[in-house]
Order: structure tokens, then C-alpha cells, then sequence
């Protein structure tokens, strides 16, 4: 697998169809110069660089895939304010230097403990913008990450969760049932399910927080052909286990053959999604 393809296929095709539940997280809890937020999983930095570009002080933490950090990097930090004398490339751990403006954004390759930064503000904001409860194992950890990653926050802290919303909205669900038929009867951690109703509230039990609202933003996923679709939806990692159980080409062909109830006359293809957010507290 060319993973730095993959890590491109994220970053131009698929990673934007999350864009409005983005916003509409930002607009709901007044995104700004006073916030202090922390991503965790923040792959391409797309949510750290919309969150920037408001105002706030973003730091954004990944062990996943270097390659979708440095297209993070490049995106944040080739044009963050810097002091005199400083630069702006990656320090120790992957964080920007210690030198820079202490609001210049921050891209760190490891766990939560490694984006911690005692000369800082806590952090009033943590976001897991990446869906949960669709993979097998998924939302136990991001339980665990959670409770290491909330010691870093404020108390009152907003954290935020997201995941798919009921499968019977997610005009996507048909597609994803690929990965499930392809990955059986080896299911085992990484393999698709759908979401259930309290999957975001388990995580938040989980990890010690506090429900605090929680709402639904239409995410359609769209793309200029079937091939661009097949490699979006491959760059999410949900079909990884349906490539391993199989193979690339058999997925390739049964992603394309799902796709075509989805494809519009002019070649486009067209799924409209519901994705829902959840809101906690730090104790």
C-alpha cells in the first residue's frame, strides 16, 4: 500500500466532505481568539486549520501516519507568526519549535502526553473529529485516549466526539457494508459495523465526562467519478480489513459496484450522510 497516496487521497478528496460538521461544532461553542484547542487524531490538520483560521490557538496530536502529519505541518505551520530568529518547522516530538510564538499552531506526532506543554494555558477544548463506533474496537480507544488526553484540559472543558449518524440517513452505509461482507468471517478489530444510538455516549462515560448537549450535521459525500470515490473512501482506513481478508483488486471492484445506485447521469457521484456530534465536559 502506498501510504503516502493514501495520505493524499485523505487530504484532497475525502477529509473536506467533514467540513460543515466542523463548522457547525465551531459555530455552537464560539470558536475564537480565546480558545486553546487540542485535536486528537488530527491527521491533515484540516479541523486545526479551519479552528485557526478563527482565532484560536490549535495544537494537534497523531501517532498514525506521518505522512498526513507533515501535510498537516505544511498546511499550519509553513505560515505560522513566528518570533525573530525562530523558525517554524517541526521541533522535537514533531512539535513546532519551543522558540516560536507561544500561539502559533503545533503538530505533534505521538500520544496526548507528548502534545502536553507546561509553559502553556490548559487547554479549554478537545476535539475526536474522527467518526467512532465504526470500526470494531474503535470506541474503546478512543475511551482510553480520552482519559489521557482530559488531564491536559481546563475543568469545563468542552470535548468533543463524533460519529455516523442512523444508518437508515447515511445513504454511505450501503457502501461500507462492503468492508463487512469482504472482512467476514474474519472480523476482528478494524472491521466495519454501523453506529448505534449511544455509541459517542458510552466513549464519554467511559472516559469520565459529562454529556453536555449534542446535535446532527448533514455531510454529503460527494465525488467527481467513481474512481475518485473509491479512493476517498479507501483513504478512511475502514476497508483495511475487508484489503487484508482479501485484496486490493477485490475491493476495488465491489467498492465500484456499491457506488452505482450513488452515481448521477453526468458522472458524479452523490451520498447524502447525517453525522452527529456530541458535546462533554471535563469534570
Amino acid at each position: 500500500m502506498d501510504l503516502r497516496a493514501r495520505a493524499r487521497d485523505w487530504s484532497e478528496i475525502q477529509e473536506r466532505m467533514l467540513v460543515p460538521l466542523y463548522e457547525a461544532v465551531y459555530e455552537r461553542l464560539d470558536v475564537g481568539g480565546d480558545t486553546r484547542m487540542l485535536g486528537l487524531g488530527c491527521g491533515s490538520g484540516l479541523a486545526l486549520l479551519m479552528a485557526a483560521a478563527r482565532g484560536a490557538t490549535v495544537t494537534g496530536v497523531d501517532s498514525r501516519s506521518p505522512d498526513l502529519l507533515a501535510l498537516a505541518r505544511r498546511r499550519l505551520l509553513s505560515g505560522a507568526s513566528e518570533e525573530p530568529g525562530t523558525t517554524a518547522g517541526p521541533g522535537a516530538g514533531g512539535a513546532v519549535s519551543t522558540r516560536a510564538r507561544a500561539d502559533a499552531p503545533r503538530i505533534v506526532e505521538g500520544s496526548p502526553e507528548d502534545a502536553a506543554d507546561p509553559t502553556a494555558p490548559a487547554f479549554t477544548l478537545v476535539t475526536a473529529f474522527e467518526p467512532t463506533g465504526c470500526r470494531a474496537g474503535d470506541a474503546e480507544e478512543l475511551g482510553e485516549l480520552l482519559a489521557r488526553a482530559t488531564p491536559l484540559a481546563a475543568r469545563g472543558a468542552a470535548v468533543v466526539l463524533a460519529g455516523w449518524g442512523p444508518p437508515e440517513r447515511c445513504a454511505t452505509t450501503s457502501v461500507l457494508r462492503v468492508a463487512a461482507k469482504l472482512t467476514d468471517p474474519m472480523r476482528g478489530p478494524g472491521g466495519w459495523r454501523p453506529a448505534l444510538r449511544d455509541d459517542l455516549e458510552e466513549v464519554a462515560q467511559r472516559a469520565g465526562l459529562r454529556p453536555d448537549g449534542s446535535g446532527r450535521v448533514a455531510c454529503p459525500f460527494g465525488y467527481a467519478d467513481p474512481g475518485s470515490a473509491v479512493r476517498g473512501l479507501l483513504s478512511t482506513g475502514l476497508f483495511d480489513a475487508a484489503v487484508a481478508a482479501t485484496d486490493r483488486e477485490q475491493v476495488d471492484k465491489e467498492l465500484t459496484e456499491a457506488l452505482h445506485p450513488h452515481q448521477r447521469p453526468d458522472g458524479t457521484v452523490w451520498m447524502p450522510n447525517v453525522f452527529r456530534y456530541l458535546i462533554a465536559r471535563v469534570p
